[in-house]
């Protein structure tokens, strides 16, 4: 059934407010995205610096805010699993896997691009 909440300024704000408040959630309840964080304040203005115009900087400071992202998404997954199954299920443990999977892929990912992007230059 399609929204009748009209689109606009208002509902920007508002949607705004709710990404704002799980980012919140994420540094608040889960000590991973708390060390990603930290991490992505070192290491963002250090790929704006280091990079050579604007697709390097993009790659550099993209891969890591790629790694937030399924962060959150990962945490997301967890604690719906853990509400809808707080006994232990072989598809639970599988998707709470999954998600974590899906991070460590984004962070080899960072991995894949600082060498290919620093290290060619540097070597």
């Amino acid at each position: 059934m399609p929204s009748t909440e009209p689109r606009g300024p208002k509902q920007i704000l508002k949607a705004m407010r709710w990404s704002w408040q799980g980012m919140k959630a994420g540094f608040t309840y889960e000590a991973s995205f708390r060390l990603e964080v930290y991490l992505f304040a070192i290491f963002a203005p250090l790929g704006l610096w280091l990079g050579q115009g604007p697709l390097e900087k993009a790659l550099l400071v993209g891969s890591l805010i790629s790694v937030l992202a399924a962060e959150l998404l990962n945490s997301a997954v967890e604690a719906i699993v853990d509400k809808a199954s707080p006994e232990f299920h072989v598809l639970a443990g599988r998707a709470k896997d999954m998600g974590s999977a899906a991070v460590f892929l984004l962070m080899m990912n960072v991995i894949l691009c600082w060498g290919l992007i620093l290290g060619t230059r540097w070597l």
